[in-house]
């Protein structure tokens, strides 16, 4: 999996097993691709890499709104009509599921390892912590050999070099989709999205350098 600079038509996904959003993002991501003849490249980032960058805490660490997030995401699923099953743990470890889908294999195939994994995790509650687990639904999806690859340095690295990357770019968390150099984060960006692939965007740069010129007259003290 390799990534070069963006094109206008290209449709980059970044998203982790570990988000119930992301799961729910990709039952309509291929399809938004396919109606706007864009290039689809799902691309699985370590989401508490983001987090850590930029000092946030995930939503399953805050007790208030992870019970409010999987009440939305229950919502969410029975609108688009998809499973949406509690999960085997959560948090969890995403690392054996991310690191098999960035090995070396078609993009048909990807796409299905993905479908599989995130069915896996939010429709069938199987434990994707696991790399036994993981190695089965490769095995499942005709993936090879994923078992033995899921602790190769190569592509241990290769997550990590992807997860900088998308820090670099501007990514804060998952899922996103970047588009040229514009990010849309979360599944209720879909809309705003669209608007902005049909040129009816009503951000503009001048709206950007206003919101950027204004400055901060106080600062949250940080909790330790």
């Amino acid at each position: 999996m390799r990534h070069t600079v963006m094109s206008s038509r290209t449709l980059r996904f970044y998203f982790d097993y570990l988000s119930p959003y992301s799961y729910l993002a990709w039952q309509e991501i291929p399809a938004l691709a396919r109606r706007h003849a864009l290039r689809l490249e799902p691309t699985p980032v370590l989401l508490a890499a983001l987090l850590d960058h930029h000092g946030h805490k995930g939503p399953g660490e805050i007790p208030p709104k992870r019970v409010y997030v999987f009440k939305d995401c229950v919502r969410r699923a029975a609108t688009l009509g998809v499973p949406f099953e509690p999960p085997f743990s959560h948090p969890f470890n995403p690392l054996p599921a991310l690191r098999v889908t960035m090995l070396d294999m078609d993009e048909e195939r990807r796409m299905e390892l993905i479908t599989r994994l995130f069915r896996a995790t939010w429709a069938e509650a199987r434990d994707v912590s696991s790399p036994e687990v993981v190695g089965a639904i490769c095995s499942e999806a005709a993936v090879p050999d994923a078992l033995e690859c899921i602790h190769d340095p190569i592509i241990k690295q290769r997550l990590k070099d992807v997860t900088t990357e998308a820090i670099e770019l501007g990514v804060f968390g998952v899922p996103t989709m970047l588009i040229g150099d514009e990010l849309f984060w979360g599944t209720d960006s879909f809309q705003f999205f669209e608007n902005h692939l049909a040129g009816e965007d009503p951000v503009s740069t001048t709206d950007l350098e206003a919101w950027d010129a204004v400055r901060a007259s106080a600062v949250r003290k940080q909790s330790r």
